[in-house]
């Protein structure tokens, strides 16, 4: 390649500097890697009695075609609404999806280094996902849409605002769209990405996508000469194929032009050297069957953006889905692409399918975290339970070899480790994506200078879970060094409420504090300089903090998400809503006799009955409006009236929606503006009741004249 070359290469290079997933398995990156180098598949089988407790139709998960089998994200219905400023009421309607995005989002920006409230200016959002039957069942429920509004509903479950409510709630000022292609729904958003830097839309860019049909223990029906699996296990390209098995997970990417992360010292963990998009047209056999030649045109066009030859590959993470229709052409097509590589089935072939199932729109950032991870440790992992190829696929006369066992991936002589990831979608959209591994960084020199390490988070449990994680990397032989440990915990967090610190001369003694502050102790404060423990006392006080020592952004431990479980909506619990809400009309209780139809699922907090009332609540109209705020914000009682209104979770469509509600339900008129104003929510009850205390007067007044 010649200088020139070079140059132009390293200008179009997008570097991939954060990730974050979570998988069937997997609840992190390292077990998903430790997962996929060895073979695991981490497909659920569920028992009838799981299913059962969970609200299957009894008759339809004992039918013959019936297979209890799906990659299951474990903890799906869990969400750390107060991180994200949501209330109750908004938690327990949001998405699952919506909610597993955010979360991931912020753990990519955490992985890059970046706070995620503090992400760099014109950073983009491009994601995508699936339809759900959360989404189904909040969007078909009329006492949901009485009680909260019905666009409030819409904007916290349909998955054209997972983008939006990412930029939202971490404030991001890019380009933020949600992508849908189906199956290739995620290796989209990532070309799409890409293609958005290199135009300078925006300076960096999160992208990825998220696939949670429903938190439910759920199998599937097994239609013969349907996509789906007869026995509940993906074995892409193997003679014993018999099709996919869903699965559910969420992975988002931080990219960044690589001149720019480079120049800025962020932790490079891959770099992305080109991508395309085509789409199959009518050259199928049918709308949802895939097709040869924009498989190969896809392929053939992200190498020759990226400047390369296809047979530079030493790597293929394929689609993959083990239908007979969907591998013959991927292979047919792939041959096609790397007909020029260095020799008969020189190309290793994979696909994570095996391991973790079909992720519908997260699958394709499922194939580019495996890859990047293939990438950085120089192993190959194998496919899980990969057998004796299929013959059909004719993979012996091919570039191609699938991988059954880890194998080692050294630095070719020519250049770099390389690899292709490619994605289809049902409707004809291919995606194709080259990686590269990224260009060498220094460990750096162990400062011989003491450290302070600043730590918060959410709650006491999570900060002592953050302090186990940090404890356990500071220990591992790849660990970074403590200054770049310090400098990454100042700069790259977002300081919350729970906060510690913990005084280290090197990394074993960090560990031991770290480890002693997950235990619930208090951390033994070795000798070091005063001025370091002013700064840990000063971040305990939220006070501006001066900082001494230098040090870059690099890979650490990210915020231990937990909260608690909203359930899951059910399809059919609409019908039983309209009883229920017919029923709680009058007294704004909620109903003891809910249907049986409606559990288990997710539960909106209660409305509060006639007695949870304020130390100071009075009776008939003063009480009834406080039980709306507190209904309507998913307050615990009456006594969170304290807080101010934007502090309870409230926003402008809460608001628009109370404001209804006022004067439909009590015939008050309140002007919008009341809610922004700094009262608390029990001001703010009072300031209402009193509105309409001067009609009650009027009315009072003519009563009596009526009366005279």
């Amino acid at each position: 390649m010649t200088d020139t070359a070079a140059a132009e290469a390293l200008d179009s290079a997008i570097a991939v500097i954060g990730m974050s997933g979570r998988f069937p398995g997997a609840p992190d990156l390292g077990t998903y890697w430790k997962n996929l180098l060895g073979g695991v598949t981490s497909i659920t089988d569920f028992t009838e009695e799981e299913l059962l407790a969970d609200g299957a139709d009894p008759d339809e998960i004992r039918g013959r075609d019936y297979v209890p089998a799906k990659g299951v994200l474990a903890d799906a219905d869990r969400f750390e609404a107060g991180l994200f400023g949501f209330n109750r009421t908004e938690a327990a309607v949001l998405d699952p999806q919506h909610r597993l995005l955010l979360q991931t989002a912020w753990s990519a920006l955490e992985d890059a280094g970046h706070d995620p409230l503090g992400a760099p200016r014109r950073t983009g959002v491009y994601v995508g996902g699936g339809v759900t039957e959360h989404m189904l069942a909040a969007q078909t429920d009329p006492g949901l849409a009485a009680r909260i509004g019905a666009l409030q509903v819409r904007i916290l479950t349909d998955r054209e605002f997972l983008g939006p409510w990412i930029s939202y709630r971490l404030g991001l000022d890019g380009p933020s769209l949600t992508v849908q292609t189906a199956c290739s729904t995620s290796l989209t958003a990532i070309h799409l990405a890409c293609q958005a830097l290199l135009l300078g839309d925006c300076d960096t860019a999160l992208a990825g996508g998220v696939a949670v049909d429903t938190v439910r223990s759920r199998g599937y029906v097994h239609y013969q000469g349907g996509i789906f699996s007869s026995d509940g296990r993906c074995r892409p390209f193997d003679e014993a194929s018999g099709g996919t098995v869903p699965g559910n997970g969420v992975g988002v990417v931080v990219l960044r032009r690589l001149a720019d992360a480079l120049a800025d010292g962020d932790p490079v963990r891959a770099v992305i050297r080109g991508s395309a998009v085509t789409n199959d047209g009518s050259a199928r056999v049918g709308f949802t069957a895939p097709g040869v030649d924009q498989q190969t045109a896809a392929i053939v066009e992200a190498w020759t953006t990226a400047g390369l030859d296809p047979a530079d590959a030493q790597y293929l993470e394929a689609h993959g889905t083990a239908t007979e229709l969907g591998d013959r052409i991927e292979a047919t097509a792939a041959t096609a692409a790397f007909k020029g590589a260095l020799g008969t089935n020189s190309i290793g072939l994979g696909s994570v399918k095996a391991n973790i199932g079909h992720l519908d729109a997260a699958a394709g950032v499922a194939g580019v975290i495996k890859t990047v991870l293939m990438l950085e440790h120089a192993v190959i992992a194998p496919t899980a339970g990969a057998g004796r190829p299929h013959p059909e696929l004719a993979l012996d006369d091919s570039p191609f070899h699938v991988v059954t066992e880890a194998e080692p991936w050294p630095e070719p002589e020519y250049g770099p480790r390389r690899a292709g990831v490619s994605s289809v979608g049902i409707g004809g959209t291919n995606v194709h994506v080259v990686l590269e591994q990224a260009p060498p960084r220094s460990r750096g020199a162990e400062s011989p200078d003491p450290q302070v390490l600043l730590l918060s988070a959410h709650t006491e449990d999570a900060l002592k879970a953050l302090a186990g994680r940090l404890a356990t990397a500071l220990r591992a032989p790849d660990a970074p060094t403590l200054a770049d440990t310090a400098h990454t915990l100042r700069f790259g967090r977002t300081p919350l409420a729970v906060r510690a610190y913990v005084l280290a001369a090197d990394r074993e003694e960090a560990a031991i504090g770290l480890a002693e502050l997950a235990e619930g102790r208090m951390a033994v404060a070795p000798a070091v300089a005063e001025e370091l423990r002013a700064i840990g006392e000063a971040w305990l006080r939220d006070e501006l903090l001066p900082w001494p020592g230098q040090g870059r952004r690099v890979s650490l431990p990210t915020y231990p998400f937990g909260g608690e479980s909203y359930g899951a909506l059910a399809l059919g619990a609409a019908s039983a809503s309209r009883e229920q809400e017919s029923r709680r009309a009058d007294s704004m209780a909620p109903d003891p006799q809910a249907p049986a139809s409606q559990a288990p699922g997710a539960q909106l907090p209660d409305a509060p009955g006639p007695d949870a009332q304020g130390p100071e609540a009075g009776d008939g109209l003063d009480a009834s409006v406080r039980a709306l705020l507190v209904e309507t914000l998913g307050l615990n009682d009456a006594g969170d009236l304290g807080m101010t209104y934007f502090a309870a979770g409230g926003d402008s469509l809460a608001a628009v929606h109370l404001v209804g509600c006022l004067r439909d339900d009590f015939g008050i008129d309140v002007p919008l503006t009341l809610f922004l104003e700094e009262l608390t929510l029990d001001e703010l009850a009072r300031r209402i009741v009193e509105s309409r205390e001067p009609d009650d007067a009027l009315d009072a007044l003519l009563s009596e004249f009526e009366n005279a």
